[in-house]
């Protein structure tokens, strides 16, 4: 795979609940992080006393964190009325050269700051709620 941008790795929202997904605005930095938790079997019949794992078993999660400046765009009104809301609508995530992650997250954090001499700007961080897909490019 070829070195991509990074202002190429893109968070979407649905932004009525239709499938028309459009690009946060505003944001100059952006992060998924995908986990599994392990289920440990080891045993006294563990050979050599090595760690067995279950596989496919565990909690799979997905995390999408970003930060930018602040756009006041339509975009920033539906994350905060997301986030005031409890909703958890779609999001995708358009990995470069890799695929787009799709799926429902919960708006777990949103931050706005701002220095009187700087922009204003704000970073949210949005949880997995449910099964993702993955479509590779």
């Amino acid at each position: 795979m070829a070195v991509q941008n990074g202002k190429d790795l893109l968070i979407k929202l649905d932004m009525v609940g239709d499938g028309s997904f459009e690009t946060i605005a505003g944001l100059r930095a952006s992060r998924i992080s995908f986990n599994a938790e392990t289920v440990d079997v080891t045993s006294l019949e563990s050979t050599g006393g090595w760690r067995e794992l279950l596989a496919g078993a565990g909690v799979k999660t997905a995390s999408i964190s970003g930060s930018g400046v602040f756009r006041d765009a339509s975009t920033d009104e539906r994350a905060r009325q997301i986030f005031f809301d409890a909703e958890i609508p779609s999001f995708q995530v358009i990995i470069p050269s890799f695929g787009v992650v799709e799926g429902p997250f919960q708006l777990s954090s949103i931050e706005y700051s701002g220095n009187h001499n700087g922009e204003a700007t704000y970073e949210m961080t949005m949880a997995s709620a449910g099964a993702l897909t993955f479509t590779a490019l």
